[in-house]
């Protein structure tokens, strides 16, 4: 399978578990403790996650301005997205300390963000470095 189809569908399943999170479970309150913290940083932890493969699955065999800075086609592209997605997130979450938009500051939705985003650095680049493995022709 191609990794333009695997990052749509990790990218379409993980906002579908994101939507069903924050739009269902939590809003219920089902548990409490550690699921319900758990629940909390969910959402963070999974869309930091899918950044890569968002863009990967967006911005691949695209040519305007925007898809030239977030197309993945090196480790070094893996690394600037990432590093851009992280600075994005850490932009978002102080954002919230602003009391206009009404949303709640917190370090642990960094946090979770930051071991989402690494997962994902991780998992792609493995992903990324089988497919070109896997086009590399054989010598005999």
């Amino acid at each position: 399978m191609q990794l333009k189809n695997i990052s749509k569908r990790f990218v379409l399943i993980g906002t579908m578990v994101i939507w069903i999170i924050k739009f269902i479970l939590r809003p219920l309150q089902l548990v409490e403790g550690s699921p319900a913290f758990f629940l909390g940083i969910a959402p963070n932890l999974f869309g930091s996650f899918l950044i890569p493969f968002g863009a990967y699955w967006f911005f691949s065999g695209r040519n305007f301005w925007v898809a030239r800075i977030f197309r993945i086609e090196t480790a070094y592209d893996l690394r600037l997205v990432c590093t851009l997605g992280f600075a994005m997130l850490v932009v978002n979450e102080y954002l919230q300390m602003i009391p206009f938009f009404g949303r709640t500051f917190d370090y642990n939705d960094i946090f979770f963000s930051s071991a989402g985003l690494l997962a994902a650095y991780l998992v792609f680049g493995k992903l990324q470095s089988r497919k070109k493995e896997s086009y590399q022709p054989q010598e005999a």
